[in-house]
C-alpha cells in the first residue's frame, strides 16, 4: 500500500486540467488545511478531494470490489478509510469550506464532470482578509494610493 500513489494521480490530473480549463487558482496537496485536500484554494474556500473507487470504496461503483483473501481485514480497512474521509469533510466543512468529492469513475465524462466542478464553484466569492474590510467607508479607493511628500516639479518641455 506504500506504493500507491498519493497525488499526481490520472483522475487528478483531468480535474486539474478542468480547473484550469475553468480559470480556478487552487493549490496541490495543502497540508496547512486539515485533512490535507487533493486541491484548494482559500480565498473561495473550496475543497476537492479526487478519490479512487477501489481505496475509498465508491458505493455501487463496479470498481469498488473487494478482495477475496483476507476479506475480514480489508472491510475494516475500507471501513476505516470512508470513516477517515467523513471526518476529513466535517473538518474542512467546519472551517467554512465547501467540500466537493470527485470518483475516479467520474472523471471518465470530462464534459459532465467540468459542468459539475462550474457549477459547485461559481457561487463561491473571494472574502476579503480578515480583520479588515476591502474599502473604507471614509476613504475613496483613489485615496489608498501612496501620498506624496511633496509635489512634483513641473518640467518644461524643451524646444
Amino acid at each position: 500500500m506504500l506504493r500507491q500513489k498519493r497525488s499526481d494521480t490520472g483522475p487528478e490530473r483531468v480535474v486539474r486540467k478542468i480547473l484550469s480549463a475553468l480559470s480556478q487558482r487552487y493549490r496541490l496537496a495543502n497540508r496547512d488545511l486539515p485533512g490535507s485536500p487533493d486541491l484548494a484554494n482559500r480565498s473561495r474556500k473550496w475543497a476537492v478531494f479526487v478519490h479512487g473507487c477501489y481505496w475509498h470504496q465508491h458505493r455501487g461503483c463496479p470498481g469498488a470490489t473487494l478482495p477475496k483473501r483476507n476479506r475480514d481485514w480489508w472491510k475494516a480497512k475500507f471501513r476505516a478509510n470512508r470513516r477517515r474521509d467523513a471526518k476529513k469533510a466535517k473538518a474542512l466543512e467546519d472551517e467554512g469550506f465547501r467540500v466537493l468529492t470527485i470518483w475516479e469513475c467520474e472523471t471518465k465524462d470530462v464534459r459532465a464532470l467540468g459542468k459539475r466542478l462550474a457549477r459547485a464553484l461559481s457561487t463561491r466569492r473571494p472574502l476579503p482578509p480578515p480583520g479588515r474590510a476591502r474599502h473604507s467607508p471614509t476613504r475613496s479607493r483613489e485615496s489608498f494610493a501612496p501620498r506624496r511628500s511633496r509635489p512634483r516639479a513641473r518640467r518644461i518641455p524643451r524646444a
